[in-house]
């Protein structure tokens, strides 16, 4: 089976976090702690991977993003990719 993910960007929802993360005066390393606190481990590089795209993220990394952004997961897709 081939992959669903083809190009070079990994995830869809890169842009999004970085610019809730920073909206919200949040430091990469800060979001990774609080993340930590709901039990998903993403280290501060993963989450600089996640921004630029180059790392896919799970279900539950999106579910923890949305929850400590204070976000719907819903908004952390780009509009018009949102089916």
């Amino acid at each position: 089976m081939g992959r669903i993910i083809d190009g070079e960007e990994k995830n869809l929802i890169g842009e999004n976090v970085k610019q809730i993360r920073t909206a919200r005066k949040l430091s990469q390393q800060l979001l990774s702690d609080r993340l930590e606190t709901l039990g998903i481990y993403i280290c501060r590089g993963s989450i600089s991977r996640i921004e630029d795209k180059s790392r896919t993220v799970t279900d539950i990394e999106l579910y923890g993003l949305a929850e400590i952004l204070g976000v719907s997961m819903a908004e952390l897709f780009p509009e018009n990719k949102v089916r």
